[in-house]
């Protein structure tokens, strides 16, 4: 892990150098975020990225007195998978999927893989949120480790879209580079589409009013049209 000063009252975490960024990104948020709420931490704000994590103090604060060293340091030397912070966050959110997006055919054969397995892959998967961004209630979902190598692997075959689309419809369920994830709403986006859900990802008047959050986890369902 590296750590950068950004602006007085921030620091940037990145892990690129990681042997799975990713997760290590992932589990150092979740970890904060927890030891924030347990009083452990005083901090405004924990942002997670693809290999990063910022961290804001309280304006006024500074970086030396956020504890983040000591928080992320303990969680690296607790090896033990039970006790992973991101892999404890509760039950998963259930998406009820209808697989029959515009570019499933063409994600299978980019897999070297029949639709009917394509499905079953992307349905066995457990999806974690590795962060939030381009749009409100977008999740990044990455596979879990407890996933099954074969289905990760044959799903990160799937790259973006030679092309991106002016406007995929709201609730489309997409994968691109690894990742999956359901549009909240109406926006352009260039990842392959499998499938619809009718299930609302992002409902401002709603407490909270995103259905996922970074180190929530989510299982697609299959179902007929």
């Amino acid at each position: 892990m590296r750590e950068y000063p950004a602006g007085d009252d921030a620091l940037l975490l990145d892990f690129s150098g990681h042997d799975d960024p990713a997760s290590a990104a992932a589990r150092a948020a979740t970890a904060l975020r927890r030891a924030a709420d347990d009083g452990l931490l005083i901090v405004a704000d924990v942002v997670a990225g693809a290999e990063t994590v910022l961290v804001e103090a309280l304006p006024g604060t500074g970086v030396n007195e956020l504890g983040v060293r000591r928080v992320v340091h303990d969680l690296a030397a607790d090896h033990r998978r039970a006790d992973d912070p991101a892999s404890s966050s509760g039950d998963p959110a259930v998406i009820a999927t209808v697989y029959d997006g515009p570019d499933l055919a063409a994600a299978a054969s980019i897999a070297h893989c029949s639709v009917d397995d394509l499905i079953r892959a992307h349905t066995a998967v457990l999806w974690r949120v590795q962060f939030m961004g381009f749009a409100p209630g977008f999740g990044y979902l990455i596979p879990d480790g407890s996933s099954e190598i074969s289905d990760i692997e044959l799903l990160a075959q799937i790259g973006r879209r030679g092309q991106s689309r002016p406007a995929v419809p709201s609730g489309s369920v997409a994968v691109a580079a690894g990742y999956s994830a359901v549009y909240p709403r109406e926006s352009p986006g260039g990842w392959h589409l499998l499938g619809r859900t009718t299930r609302r990802m992002w409902d401002s008047s709603a407490v909270p009013p995103a259905v996922l959050s970074t180190g929530s986890t989510v299982r697609f369902e299959q179902v007929r049209a």
